[in-house]
C-alpha cells in the first residue's frame, strides 16, 4: 500500500502541506502565508476565497517537493486554527463575510449578553467553556445577526457553517459540487454549541447562542475516511482521513496519550494541552476539551490553557515597531542583554484568554525608564511567552516532570531556556518540530492502517533537545510576582 500521509496545516498566519514518510519524517513541504485583515481594533479577519486557493498551491508543491504522486499517499489530514469561523453560500461555496479569526473581540458585548445573569459559565457545564468571545458559536450569530436576511437563508439550508477545517474538506472534496460538510469532535468542541459528554450539538446551547442546527456540519470522529479529494489538485482520489483542531493534533503528533502528559505548543499564540483520560474535567481557570476521538473508540478529553498572544507579539515588534526586520532576530536582540532591565510586557493586544479571561484587558509594558533599550523589550517579549506559560501550568495543577514543546518559535533556544527557568522542569522540544501537521497525518495514517496503533506512532516519537532549568527559584519567584503585579496594570482598560 501507499506507504506516505499528507497533512494540511491552514494555521492563522499561513496554509502548509507536508508529506511524511511511514516513520514520521517529512520528505516535502510546501507553505504559503495569506493576508491577515484588522478592519477596526480588536477585528481580525481572513479572506477565505485567498485561504482555498492556498490549499491547492500548498497540495500541489509539497507533493512536488516530495516527488511523490497521489497513488504513493495513502491518505489526507487536516489541521486548523479552530475557532475561526466562516459561513458561505451552498450552492456556490462563496463566503458571506470574510472568516472571523479565533483572536476577533468583536462579540465581547453579544458574549456578555449571551450570559445574562448566570454570567460567562452559562453553558460551561455543557460545553466546558465559558462563554468568551474566542468561540466560533457567537461569531456565528455575529455574521447571523449583521447580514440581512442570512438568518431566513440559514434556517432554509442555503448557508453552510464551518470552522476552517469544514470549509478546507467542504472545498477538497468537491464544493458546490458534492462538498462534504462534516468536521470532528475537536473542533466543534470549541464552539459552545457541543455538548461534550454526547458529542452531538446541544439544543440548550444553539437556542442560548442563537445559531441554527440546519447551518451546523455533522460531527465525525477524528480518524476515520470523510470523503476523497476532488478539486482537480495533485491529491484527487485520496481520502482524507483525518481532522484535528490544531492544539489537539499537536498533542497526539507529541504522542501524549497517557493522562497526565502535557505538551505546549507555542504560535501565533500559546497553548498547553494536558490528557486527562476518557472522562471530561471540569475547571473554571482553563477549558475542558476533546483531546481525540479514534473511530468508534471513546473520546479522550484534556485540559486547556490557551494564551492568545506569544509569536504575534514578536511579530508586532517586527510589523508595528521595526525594530526588528525578521522575527528570527529577536533571540540575538534578546540574549544582548543579561534581563529585562526589570521591563515587563503584558501582550494583551484583544484581552486575555486562559487563565484570566478578561476581555477588557489591553497591552501593557511595565517599567520603563531612560535605561530601557530595544533589547531590553525584545527580551520582555519573549519572558511574556514563558510567563504566561507558567499562570496556565499553575491553574492546570499537574506535577509534570518535564514539559514537551513544538511549535516555530521552539527554535529560539533563548525562550526555551527562559521557559525552562520559569517553570523550574526541562524543557523538550522533538526531533519533527512539526507536531501539528504529523499529528494530523497520525489520525489520517491510523484510519487507513499505516500506523497499526497508537503505540506505533509513540515509538516514531523521539528527543531532539532538552533545556534544564538554571535560575534560582527564588528569584524565579520574585520576578513572576513582578510579572503578574503588571498584568494587573492591563486589566479593566476596554470598557
Amino acid at each position: 500500500m501507499a506507504s506516505h500521509v499528507a497533512a494540511i496545516d491552514q494555521g492563522t498566519s499561513s496554509t502548509r502541506c507536508i508529506v511524511f514518510d511511514r516513520d514520521g519524517a517529512i520528505v516535502g513541504i510546501d507553505q504559503r502565508e495569506h493576508a491577515q485583515h484588522h478592519p477596526r481594533a480588536g477585528w481580525v479577519e481572513h479572506d477565505a476565497v485567498e485561504i482555498a486557493a492556498r490549499l491547492r498551491e500548498v497540495i500541489d508543491g509539497a507533493l512536488a517537493a516530495a516527488g511523490v504522486g497521489a497513488a504513493d499517499v495513502a491518505a489526507v489530514g487536516i489541521t486548523n486554527q479552530r475557532e475561526t469561523t466562516v459561513l458561505w453560500e451552498r450552492a456556490s461555496g462563496e463566503p458571506v463575510h470574510r472568516a472571523i479569526v479565533w483572536q476577533d473581540v468583536r462579540t465581547a458585548e453579544l458574549v456578555a449578553e449571551l450570559g445574562g445573569d448566570a454570567g460567562p459559565d452559562r453553558l460551561r457545564a455543557i460545553t466546558g467553556l465559558p462563554l468568551s468571545t474566542y468561540f466560533s458559536g457567537p461569531k456565528a450569530r455575529w455574521l447571523l445577526d449583521a447580514t440581512p436576511g442570512l438568518r431566513e437563508r440559514a434556517e432554509a439550508g442555503e448557508i453552510l457553517f464551518g470552522t476552517m477545517d469544514t470549509f478546507a474538506i467542504w472545498q477538497l472534496t468537491g464544493g458546490p459540487h458534492g462538498g462534504v460538510h462534516v468536521t470532528d469532535a475537536t473542533n466543534a468542541s470549541r464552539t459552545l454549541l457541543m455538548d461534550l459528554r454526547t458529542l452531538d450539538w446541544s439544543e440548550a446551547c444553539l437556542d442560548v447562542v442563537g445559531v441554527p442546527r440546519a447551518l451546523l456540519p455533522a460531527i465525525r470522529s477524528s480518524s476515520e475516511v470523510y470523503g476523497e479529494v476532488r478539486c482537480g489538485c495533485a491529491l484527487d482520489g485520496v481520502p482524507i482521513a483525518g481532522v484535528l483542531g490544531d492544539q489537539q493534533a499537536a498533542l497526539f503528533g507529541q504522542a501524549c496519550f497517557t493522562p497526565g502528559e502535557a505538551k505546549s505548543t507555542y504560535g501565533t499564540g500559546s497553548f498547553l494541552l494536558v490528557n486527562t483520560g476518557t472522562e471530561p474535567i471540569a475547571s473554571r481557570e482553563l477549558l475542558t476539551t476533546v483531546a481525540y476521538k479514534l473511530g468508534e473508540e471513546p473520546a479522550a478529553y484534556a485540559l486547556e490553557g490557551s494564551i492568545a498572544v506569544t509569536g504575534a507579539a514578536v511579530q508586532w515588534l517586527r510589523d508595528r515597531l521595526g525594530i526588528i526586520s525578521g522575527a528570527a532576530e529577536v533571540e540575538a536582540l534578546a540574549a544582548s542583554v543579561q534581563d529585562t532591565g526589570d521591563v515587563y510586557f503584558v501582550p494583551a493586544f484583544s484581552g486575555l484568554f486562559a487563565p484570566r479571561w478578561r476581555p477588557d484587558a489591553r497591552g501593557a509594558i511595565v517599567g520603563l525608564t531612560a535605561y530601557t533599550s530595544a533589547a531590553h523589550l525584545a527580551r520582555a517579549t519573549l519572558e511574556a511567552a514563558a510567563w504566561q506559560t507558567r499562570e496556565v501550568l499553575d491553574a492546570a495543577d499537574v506535577d509534570l516532570p518535564a514539559l514537551k514543546v513544538d511549535g516555530g518559535m521552539t527554535a529560539n533556544g533563548l525562550l526555551m531556556q527562559l521557559q525552562a527557568d520559569v517553570l523550574g522542569v526541562p524543557v523538550v522540544r522533538p526531533q519533527v518540530a512539526e507536531t501539528t501537521a504529523l499529528g494530523a497525518a497520525y489520525a489520517a495514517g491510523l484510519a487507513v492502517g499505516v500506523w497499526d496503533s497508537l503505540e506505533d506512532v509513540r515509538a516514531r516519537w523521539r528527543e531532539a533537545r532538552r533545556w534544564e532549568p538554571t535560575v534560582a527559584r527564588a528569584e524565579v519567584e520574585r520576578r513572576y510576582a513582578r510579572w503578574r503585579a503588571a498584568v494587573e496594570r492591563s486589566l479593566g482598560w476596554a470598557g
